[in-house]
This record gives structure tokens, sequence and C-alpha cells, in this order.
């Protein structure tokens, strides 16, 4: 027996279900009879077993066992000589046949030997210069192995096709095998069942992000909880595609020919459409991020809060190996924020930094205030940005949907040929309604987002005042994502805003809210109290950036 030369044997399964059969069985025994017969090794130690992988897409090369195969012999790994046994050229490749037929030569090319189990034939470089219509003969199997897989995928397509329409008209309301199904739920009795276990792990990812957690943080509070998302555990990489898919709503998304569908109600919805467009809100929200340290930043780290002096953004340090009271909090003066203009080309005329606990203070305790809240975010305002990139999408929709009903008017009144510049005109206001209407939708979404961002009562902010006072962890996290949803802006001028007009235990907050008017506080340095606060326009917010801001040379 030549050890130096191996049999190995691959079986490959589209569905799992054909491995149940008798098919593996017979393969595996005729291998290993092929290879006592020739006195030859069958070696079992390279797992050569593909289970419900496409040979049509070529899954089993790009994820599975012929891939690693092809790339053994590639590296030399598997010796010339050696043989590969398949039930049929059709297991080894069902691509193109000019592709399929590459994949054939690269195996012969490097002196192993394909032996087809069904009908005993042998493919090796020597039997093919000795009879070259066997080389045709596999060249017909494999046109014929194509043929059959891509007939058989087109009509899959299409019924899958017609069953999203139907499902569309509401004629249809059985399953539909495309795509990966969410796995917090399973088919069963003719219905999606949630998984009660990984429901709560959704949920309770879901509820740790709103509340400003990052995806470590999730991952880490998912495990101690003893749940996962998922069956092969929580990993916080995929988390944020998790909190993006529309099955959380309900709609399941899928892609047949280039056509995407989504199927409202589909699934049983853990969140409903509000709350999923808030959430979308808030993935795209920028600071997401804590930032590093043990005590989250309430107004740092959001891109939200600059230095009234030279527009840089400001950043907080918290020197926790400073000292910490008897309780094991931070002390406040320990606790600074400063103009960040030295990470930047700009360089601010006030120097220094100031402890942030009086600023955070004043934040909460004038929101706590339900007139307050409801002076600063002017409940009849409008976001006029998002409003009318909305009104505007709607226009353009109704604009080229007139167009076309003129034209499409016109074309059937016309019993002659319609003239080929009037169906191109056709074709691009088709194209270009798809579009708006892709745009009319974002719109949509963003206006609804804006229109919901602040809390509607102080309600939120006063049950959080005295847990952040204490240094709360959790506390920190859900005022810092209530700063998100509230101020666009929030701009610090450390020794009051005019110039010559302070005092030396005040500084100035000016507070721009989404769709609100800006207000400026005056607040007490070292307690916290706000001293005063007075309506400001944004020109005057504008007027005084420009006039401070410098330019690099």
């Amino acid at each position: 027996m030549d050890t130096n030369i191996k049999v190995y044997s691959y079986l490959r399964f589209s569905d799992v279900r054909q491995s149940t059969g008798s098919s593996a069985d017979r393969q595996t025994e005729y291998a290993a009879t092929w290879a006592k017969t020739r006195q030859l090794q069958l070696d079992a130690s390279l797992s050569l077993r593909d289970e419900g992988l496409s040979a049509y897409h070529q899954r089993h090369v790009k994820q599975g066992a012929l891939g690693t195969f092809l790339s053994a012999v590639d590296e030399g790994r598997i010796g010339a000589g050696s043989v590969l046994v398949v039930e049929g050229l059709d297991r080894l490749s069902r691509a193109e046949p000019l592709q399929a037929q590459a994949q054939l030569a690269q195996i012969i090319n490097a002196g192993i030997t394909v032996v087809t189990a069904s009908d005993g034939r042998e493919y090796n470089r020597e039997g093919l210069k000795a009879n070259p219509m066997d080389l045709v003969h596999s060249l017909l199997v494999m046109i014929r192995a194509h043929e059959e897989s891509d007939t058989k995928s087109k009509r899959v397509k299409a019924a899958i096709r017609r069953q999203c329409e139907q499902w569309l008209d509401s004629t249809y309301r059985g399953r539909i095998r495309n795509g990966r199904d969410p796995q917090w739920l399973a088919w069963q009795s003719g219905g999606w069942q949630l998984i009660p276990e990984r429901v709560e792990a959704v949920r309770m990812a879901v509820d740790l992000f709103r509340a400003g957690h990052g995806p470590m943080a999730i991952v880490d509070r998912l495990n101690a909880a003893g749940l996962s998302v998922s069956n092969k555990g929580s990993r916080a990489t995929h988390l944020y595609k998790l909190f993006r898919l529309p099955a959380l709503r309900g709609t399941k998304t899928l892609s047949v020919d280039g056509i995407d569908y989504a199927l409202p109600d589909y699934y049983p919805a853990l969140l409903s459409p509000e709350a999923f467009d808030e959430l979308q809100g808030q993935i795209r929200q920028p600071g997401r991020r804590k930032g590093k340290g043990e005590l989250p930043g309430i107004i740092t780290g959001l891109r939200r809060t600059h230095c009234g002096y030279c527009g840089s953004a400001m950043v907080a340090q918290n020197l926790m190996s400073r000292k910490k009271d008897d309780d094991g909090r931070l002390h406040d003066t320990y606790r600074r924020l400063s103009c960040g203009s030295g990470q930047a080309y700009r360089r601010c005329p006030v120097g220094g930094s100031t402890s942030i606990a009086p600023i955070e203070r004043a934040l909460l305790d004038f929101c706590s205030d339900q007139i307050n809240l409801d002076a600063l975010l002017d409940r009849g305002a409008v976001d006029p940005p998002a409003r009318q990139k909305l009104a505007t999408a709607k226009a353009r929709v109704a604009d080229v949907e007139a167009q076309l009903k003129r034209l499409t008017d016109a074309l059937m009144q016309d019993d002659g040929v319609a003239p080929a510049i009037i169906l191109r005109k056709v074709r691009e206001l088709e194209d270009e309604l798809e579009q708006l209407g892709l745009d009319a939708a974002r719109a949509d979404a963003e206006w609804a987002t804006v229109s919901r961002k602040a809390p509607t009562t102080a309600e939120a902010w006063r049950e959080l005042v005295i847990r952040v006072k204490s240094q709360d962890y959790d506390a920190r996290l859900k005022a810092r994502q209530l700063v998100a949803d509230t101020f666009t802006r929030i701009v610090v001028y450390r020794m009051g805003i005019e110039a010559g007009d302070h005092s030396s235990h005040a500084l100035d907050l000016v507070l721009v809210p989404h769709g609100g008017k800006p207000r400026v506080l005056r607040v007490h340095r070292k307690t916290g109290q706000w001293l005063a606060g007075e309506e400001l326009t944004i020109p005057r917010i504008s007027a005084s950036f420009n006039e401070q801001m410098p330019h690099p040379q």
C-alpha cells in the first residue's frame, strides 16, 4: 500500500435533510471499497462534508469544505497522485460551466484524480490525454447540472416574488423562505412563536442602549444575567446590526432579483414603529460613546457642548486618582470642564477650566421645572430644516406623479407607436419617482424623530436629579441621553457672555434646544444655582461666535 497517496471522499448536500438518507453511507462505502481495491489509504482526517451549502451559489467553495480542499491543493498539502471521490460532478459544482470546469481543471492539474461514484468514471491528466471525449462528457454534465439549478433558482425566485406581492396585497399569510429570520423567533405549528429568553435578551439590550450603554457594557450585562441574543452568544460587533433590524418592528425585508421588499407585520413586533424610529435616531446620534473613565459625562462627548469664546468643543477631565469623599465619590472640584482648543488650530482667548458638577446641577434643576422646560422647548415651534425637507420631498413626489399621469394618459390615447423620446422620459420619471419616494420616507422619519425628541414633561429630568448628583452610573447615562434628545447645542462662557460684565462667582450657559428657543442661564460656578435666565435669539449667538472665531492663517 502506497502511504503517500491518499483517497478523500467529498460529500455535499444542498439541503441538510438529504444527509439523513442512504446517499452519504453509500458514497462513503464506495470510497472505502475503491481505496481498498487499489490498496490505497482512505483519509478521514480532512473533513470533506458540506451540508446545506449550495454548489450553484458556490457557498461550498467560499465557506465550506471544498474551499478548504482547494486551498490545500494550491498549498501542496495534498500530494500528486491522491484521489477525490465524489458522487457525481454535479456535487462538485453547479456553477456556470466554464467556472465549474476551471475548478475541475484546478484539481486535475495538481495531479489529483477525480472519481465519480455514480458512473465509476475517473478524471486525470493521463486519462484525458488518452480519451479527450471524457473532457467533453464532463462539460456536458456540468452544463446540465447548471441548467437544472438555474431553472430551479428562477422558479424559486418567481414563487418568492409572488408570495411577497401577495403578502403586500393581504392575500397570503404563510411563511416565506428567503433570507435569515430573527433568532428570537421559531416557526412552530404554522406560525411564529417567540423564544422567551431570547426576547428578554433583545429587549434588555435595546433598553440598555437607549439608556446610553455601549455595546461592550451591554454584552457584560447580558452575560451577567445569563442571557444571549443569539445561539452563538452576544457579541458587541453584532449589536448595532441587531438594533437596525426592521424585524424588531415586525417587518421582514428581502431582495429578490434586485427588487427590494418590506413586508409589514410578518413577525411579531418587539417595538412599536415609533419606538423603532426613535432607536434608529439614537443610533445616528453623534457622540453615543460615553468616553473612557468610571464616570459617564452628561454634557461632554456628545458634540454639543462648545466654548463660547472660540467655538471649540469643551472636554471633560475626571481626575479619578484624586481625592474622593468618604463615600467613594469623586469630589466635585476634581471633575473639570475646559476648552479643547489646544487640540485644534484655534487658541482660546480665555484659558483655564471650571468645575463641571455645578453646570450639570444647574442644567438638571432648570429642566426639572416644567415652566422652564415649556419655555425652553416652545411647544408651538417647529424644526425648520427637517419640516422643510419633508415638505419639499412630498411636493416633488406629487409633481413627478402628475407628470407621469399626463404622459401615460397621452400614451393610452395614442393608437400608434409611442415615440421613443416619450418612453424614455417615462422611464426617467419612474426612476426619479422611486428615488424621491426613498427621500420622502427618510425625511418623514427624520421629522418624526425630531418632533418626538425632547421629553414632554420635567418629570423625566426630576427623577434623575438626586441619583445624578450622587454619581449613580445608570442615572448619569439616562441624563446624558436626555441631554442628547433635548439640546442641539450647549455653549459655555466660563467668564460670562459680555466682556467686562461677569462676576468671579458666575458663568453663562446658552442652551439651544431642538426646535425651541435658545436661552441663556447665569449659573453660580460653585453651587450650580442658576441666578438668571433670558431668551436669546439665534442671530445674537451667531454674532457672538463670528466675533470670537479666529480663522486659520
